[in-house]
């Protein structure tokens, strides 16, 4: 055993607390030594225990028969879809990286993602990510967001899975702390499913496959558990950096060696490496390891059994063969032309034992590393913001209304938008086309891809509106659940499960762990009542700089399943020999309090957020879907950020199709025009459907309580006209076209 022993000075410098140094103290029953103490500070970290979120993500519904792997069981959760088929997915977090190296940053964020759903036996066939980044006018912010942009379309397009969608907040909040979450989706058989436990191995041999071993990315979790500073921007050591061409022959070769029944055990190695994936095998399967660093290959001289065991050098997996397959397992890996080295072997008393240089470098029981097992878990001091008080006291009566011959010029300024404009100069970056799944591509409201020789369809989406949930922690991350389930529901797919990517700042400030704590119950709130699942997910803290946090993100992570995509809906009709009409339903109830609207036109960020009414929700969504079953829309289009006039905008351009439209009995229900043409609202669908159904259509929606307008019809010229009670106005398709497509585009010239 090494014999240098740490101080209390030391542990501090790892991040830990004086009261956890005294755990691991009495854990080991002696002092610690340097690898153990980076050992403990690493899996201990917010990134890797989770010891400031864990009860309270307790309280999240994590149950439902279609469930094949429970919340924080496997490396990403998993769903029964039939057919013997498992839906694999997970939404992850690679903030920090980013807002120090935003190539190399996001570009592992998304290689990460990757192994976490192939580690499960599962093939990915699509992906998403959710960024938010300050206002691109400033060189530093345009520098994070376009280079952060290209390292997700470099490392994505070189692996070859398709894009499904994503999303992307602009505001100042981000400038300093970027947040970008990367989900994937996956599909695998259910009797080609891997596990990343060591349950009956003991005995088995250990062996690390892929990548070499480098200093790349030592301290990323502890990294990813503080504030971000101007001294931790020159930490580019803590940021990995990813090689996809490797990422693809291990997800290759690991895939190939799950469905040969080789491996019994995979892990992937992300944050704090070696550590973490044998400290979590071990201790989800009640074993111990015996690892030899000597037998790791590694890319770097002279490297220490702190550094291998911190290091997070990429594309990298810790596997187990099953006994008498290691020879094929070698084979598979060679195949491909990737390492695959013994390292150490399962044990059966629970500890982990690290071997370096013929000594015993470190002895640590497993379980006390780890999630649910030893690690520390806190409920911090909750603290109610003084600021939720005044911005829920606005008065929308107290801002000017918009005035009829000011319409055509806002709607045209507010196509161009950061938060409204097209996204297309960043999904152009992505390819969208790889394996020829896509059949509703990104930009509209979800993504939805078919499942490869099958008729089923998967359905994506991620969405939060992050100034909701400044303005109404509890209400912003329930209408987060609600609105990325629309948008799975508008492309004709049932909703089905949730992964989410909670991101806020410092939990040890009492006023941000009470809007944790309030979006972690809007969020358990909205998934029960909608019967939908959490698979699992990530906690993201410390996002915050010198200035302040970022606003409250809790991502939601939305995937849903239709049988056959041939019946899959897009956002605008496309049967262009049919009388087509345009109808509203659901409950629309717009409001500017706290809209985009009321922010960018009158620099207000304040206001109560749209009324939430989950049985609206619910019954909106359930009668929407009955209507597509039955074969009566022909689109749907989801209202959020922009409200009614933004949304018909985006019918008519993204369809190329003119729209005329009567909403005058609308304006005189709403009353304010600006309430009316762009304030925001839940529970509302823009349908389009066969004019000769439309008794049918609204014969269902009323008997289920909802509202039902007719609001014109589709017309064969190039123009979206609007009749309200101070007249037409008229908009071309080119100039809301030009408009819409200007947004993003100076930003990636």
């Amino acid at each position: 055993m090494e014999k240098d022993q740490v101080t209390l000075s030391d542990a501090k410098e790892h991040g830990l607390t004086e009261a956890e140094f005294q755990e691991i103290n009495k854990i080991l029953g002696r002092v610690p030594n340097s690898t153990e103490l980076g050992i403990f500070s690493a899996m201990w970290s917010e990134h890797c225990s989770y010891k400031n979120s864990i009860l309270q993500l307790k309280t999240l519904p994590t149950k439902s028969d279609k469930l094949l792997a429970q919340a924080g069981e496997e490396n990403a959760g998993a769903m029964d879809i039939g057919d013997n088929l498992a839906l694999v997915f997970k939404i992850e977090s690679h903030n920090h990286p980013t807002a120090v190296e935003p190539y190399q940053g996001a570009a592992t964020g998304v290689g990460g993602i990757m192994r976490d759903i192939f580690t499960m036996g599962a093939r990915p066939i699509t992906s998403l990510n959710s960024l938010r980044f300050g206002e691109p006018t400033d060189a530093r912010n345009k520098y994070l967001l376009t280079r952060a942009v290209k390292g997700i379309g470099d490392y994505g397009n070189s692996l070859g899975i398709a894009v499904g969608g994503g999303e992307l907040f602009i505001h100042s909040t981000f400038t300093k702390n970027p947040l970008v979450n990367a989900m994937t989706v996956g599909i695998a058989k259910h009797d080609e499913m891997a596990s990343a436990s060591t349950k009956g191995m003991v005995g088995n041999k250990v062996y690390i496959v892929g990548a070499t071993t480098g200093r790349d990315g030592i301290h990323g979790a502890s990294f990813a558990s503080k504030d971000l500073s101007k001294e931790s921007e020159e930490k580019r050591s803590a940021v990995q950096v990813g090689d996809p061409f490797m990422e693809k022959l291990l997800m290759e070769a690991s895939l190939e060696a799950i469905q040969k029944k080789v491996l019994v055990g995979i892990q992937d190695m992300g944050a704090a490496g070696i550590s973490c994936a044998t400290s979590e095998m071990s201790a989800k399967g009640k074993t111990g390891m015996d690892i030899d660093l000597d037998k790791v290959p590694l890319r770097e001289a002279g490297m220490n059994a702190y550094e291998i065991m911190l290091s997070e050098s990429q594309e990298r997996m810790l596997v187990i063969p099953e006994l008498g397959k290691e020879e094929e397992l070698i084979s598979i890996f060679q195949k491909w032309g990737l390492h695959s080295s013994e390292i150490g072997v399962v044990t059966d008393d629970g500890i982990i034992r690290i071997h370096k240089d013929g000594k015993l470098k470190s002895e640590i029981p497993a379980d006390c590393l780890v999630l649910g097992g030893g690690a520390p878990r806190y409920v911090r001091e909750v603290k109610r913001p003084a600021y939720l008080d005044e911005v829920q006291s606005f008065n929308a009566n107290t801002i000017k209304d918009v005035v009829h011959s000011e319409i055509k010029s806002t709607l045209l300024k507010f196509l161009a938008s950061w938060n409204v404009c097209s996204r297309r100069p960043i999904y152009e970056q992505y390819d969208t086309e790889v394996g020829l799944v896509k059949v509703v591509a990104p930009g509209e409201d979800g993504g939805l891809v078919r499942i490869p020789n099958t008729k089923k369809g998967v359905a994506v989406s991620t969405d939060c509106n992050s100034r909701y949930t400044y303005l109404d922690p509890y209400q912003g991350a329930a209408i987060a659940v609600c609105e990325s389930a629309r948008n799975v529901a508008a492309t004709g797919a049932m909703p089905y499960g949730v992964t989410n990517n909670l991101n806020f700042g410092n939990p040890y400030i009492p006023e941000n762990y009470y809007v944790f704590s309030e979006c972690v119950r809007g969020l358990g709130d909205a998934c029960r009542y909608l019967g939908l699942p959490i698979t699992g997910g990530n906690v993201s803290f410390y996002n915050e700089s010198p200035e302040g946090p970022v606003y409250p993100t809790p991502t939601i992570g939305m995937v849903g399943v239709i049988d056959d995509v041939a019946n899959g809906l897009s956002t605008y009709p496309k049967a262009k020999d049919k009388q087509i009409k345009i109808a509203l339903i659901g409950r629309f109830s717009p409001t500017i309090s706290g809209s985009e609207y009321l922010s960018l036109f009158h620099k207000k960020e304040t206001g109560k957020v749209p009324t939430l009414n989950l049985a609206d929700e619910k019954t909106t969504i359930e009668t929407l879907l009955s209507l597509s079953k039955k074969n009566l829309l022909t689109s749907a289009k989801d209202l959020s950020i922009g409200g009614l006039l933004v949304a018909l905008s985006k019918i008519a351009i993204s369809g190329k199709i003119g729209l005329n439209l009567d909403i005058s009995e609308l304006e005189k229900k709403v009353g304010r025009l600006d309430s009316l043409l762009f304030g925001e609202t839940g529970a509302s669908f823009l349908i389009s459907y066969i004019e000769s159904d439309e008794t049918k259509i609204q014969g269902e929606i009323l008997e289920k309580g909802l509202e039902f307008l007719s609001l014109g019809n589709v017309k064969g010229d190039s123009n979206l006209q609007i009749e309200l009670n101070g007249g037409k106005i008229e908009w071309s398709l080119d100039e809301l076209t030009n408009d819409f497509e200007s947004g993003l585009m100076p930003t990636f010239q």
